[in-house]
């Protein structure tokens, strides 16, 4: 009996190994007071090696180009379009054959939001976004993030 609940916990963690979700994207959520009323939301991703994350411009018939959404907020307002710093890369893919636009190591995801006064909130919402390496492209994926604006 001892045997094969030893064997059946074996099995069970092999399986577990096995289908552990590929993450190669980790993400970081950060604030920068600019003045009073204004500040720098920074929605940082770090990828492993060999991975890269598509820019918001790659264009429709490829892979899924990044897309910030901020949940609307009566005490925020959303300036103008994201940023995104870091070492943009063009590269023809042949499999979705068009010209795509990718970033590798990391992205950061820049956007100005100005408070309706000096309130204390928080701006929540996500983010749209696929993975590639050389190999293979994981699934759309969706990250979510809040960041306390003081």
């Amino acid at each position: 009996m001892r045997h094969l609940f030893l064997t059946v916990v074996a099995f069970a963690s092999t399986l577990l190994c096995f289908s552990q979700v590929k993450q190669p994207a980790k993400w970081s959520f950060s604030a920068k007071k600019i003045n009073a009323t204004t500040y720098e939301i920074h929605l940082m991703a770090s990828l492993e090696g060999g991975w890269h994350i598509y820019s918001q411009t790659t264009p429709a018939g490829g892979p899924v180009a990044t897309k910030l959404k901020f949940t609307p907020n009566p005490l925020i307002t959303v300036e103008g379009v994201s940023k995104e710093i870091g070492k943009l890369e063009k590269k023809h893919e042949a499999i979705f054959g068009i010209d795509v636009k990718q970033f590798s190591n990391t992205v950061d995801f820049v956007q100005v939001v100005k408070l309706k006064g000096k309130v204390k909130t928080n701006i929540t919402g996500s983010i749209d976004y696929m993975t590639c390496n050389d190999r293979e492209c994981l699934p759309p994926t969706q990250q979510k993030f809040s960041i306390a604006l003081q």
